[in-house]
């Protein structure tokens, strides 16, 4: 007998072995994704049912009877638009704010030497380990001190000292990344600090500000227990504690026009994520080259 005649039956086995294992994988992966998005599914199928079918005994995987009624009440309904407005004002000024202050903050932390550096990283990491409602009571007394309830400003600067942390720590990591042969070529060719700074290492670090603009975002768009506190006027409210409404005690939840103002609420998550994904998958691609 060969050795190839031998080594055959082995290889056929490994070959089984490694099948198996991947349809293991495979179905493991499409049940998590079936638990995952089932939530999604049933609020999109709740949002199309008339109040009826909302309520029934018996569950409806297909919306039998479908209706626009529950969009139309959620849009309808007072401070739909104006609470939009407020959380597309707040979450605009946490990007720019956060990314802006992150960019400067992290190319300081990785290309400059000065004292306490290191206990400045260390502060910032065990910011970002307190949970946001240990935090809540003394951003409250401060922003009242200062005058900053019920205006824009002061929810962005809550939301901003939220995600900073993450956004310098994130941006840290790719400015690390970047040779300092680029920045020492540029300083031959005659750049300036400024010209580095916008011309060079920026571009290269268009990944991490993508990955923290999506943190960013997500995270003051979906903020309940900030924008609840620190906004009592109704015209303030963001679209979050505007999602609150549809349940109260004396009326109880409104199931179909919640799930539809759920629906609503989600979808620009949804488009910007899908928006930016394509950016972030390019300016990997393009950081990849240039490095």
């Amino acid at each position: 007998m060969s050795a190839h005649t031998a080594t055959t039956p082995v290889r056929r086995r490994s070959r089984v072995k490694l099948t198996r294992g991947r349809v293991v994988a495979n179905t493991l992966a499409v049940l998590f994704c079936v638990v995952w998005i089932f939530p999604v599914y049933w609020m999109v199928n709740t949002a199309f049912k008339p109040p009826a079918d909302v309520t029934t005994a018996t569950p409806q995987f297909l919306p039998l009877h479908a209706t626009i009624t529950n969009f139309h009440a959620a849009m309808t309904q007072s401070h739909f638009f104006r609470s939009l407005g407020n959380s597309l004002i707040v979450v605009g000024g946490t990007l720019l704010i956060s990314i802006a202050l992150g960019i400067f903050a992290a190319a300081a932390l990785t290309r400059f030497r000065f004292r306490a550096r290191r206990l400045i990283l260390v502060v910032i990491l065990v910011v970002q380990m307190l949970p946001s409602a240990a935090l809540l009571i003394p951003l409250f007394l401060t922003f009242n001190k200062m005058h900053l309830l019920d205006h824009y400003f002061g929810l962005v600067l809550a939301y901003v000292a939220a995600v900073l942390p993450f956004s310098i720590w994130v941006m840290r990591g790719f400015f690390l990344a970047i040779p300092r042969e680029l920045e020492e070529a540029a300083m031959v060719d005659g750049a300036s600090t400024r010209q580095i700074l916008f011309r060079v290492l920026f571009p290269l670090v268009a990944p991490g500000v993508i990955a923290t603009s999506i943190f960013a975002f997500i995270y003051a768009w979906n903020d309940y227990l900030l924008a609840y506190s620190f906004m009592k006027d109704q015209d303030m409210y963001t679209l979050p504690v505007w999602l609150a409404s549809f349940s109260t005690p004396t009326t109880g939840t409104n199931y179909g026009g919640l799930m539809a103002g759920s629906t609503l609420f989600a979808l620009p998550v949804v488009l910007f994520f899908l928006l930016i994904q394509r950016n972030l998958v390019t300016g990997m691609t393009s950081g990849a080259v240039k490095g």
